[in-house]
């Protein structure tokens, strides 16, 4: 699996699944020159094109975000939301099972919620 965490995503969970796997395709967009303080239909283009999986807090923008961006190209890549309220350790298991677990079916939703019980 490849993710693409937003620019508001919560740094501690970044490092602790880097921290527990090291050889995760994780990266953040506020490393990415064309992303730091673009919208999130450009976010979502280039996770799309990218193949990778959003991970993101804000719910009240990304919905409409991919809803924009499937009208502009028919395609968005899968959105996982988590509240910022999440505890970071929960945030980190609930991930990382997505990431060894999930198959191709699970994505066809589009946007998956955390945490996952």
């Amino acid at each position: 699996m490849k993710w693409l965490a937003d620019e508001n995503f919560r740094n501690a969970i970044i490092r602790g699944l880097i921290r527990r796997v090291p050889a995760l395709d994780i990266i953040r967009a506020q490393d990415i020159p064309e992303l730091t303080g673009q919208s999130d239909v450009t976010l979502l283009k280039f996770a799309t094109a990218e193949g990778r999986v959003v991970v993101t807090h804000d719910l009240s923008t990304m919905l409409p975000a991919r809803l924009e961006q499937m009208r502009l190209e028919s395609r968005c890549a899968p959105i996982v939301l988590l509240p910022d309220s999440l505890p970071v350790n929960d945030a980190i298991n609930d991930l990382l099972i997505l990431d060894e677990c999930a198959v191709e079916a699970d994505w066809l939703a589009g946007v998956i919620y955390i945490p996952l019980r």
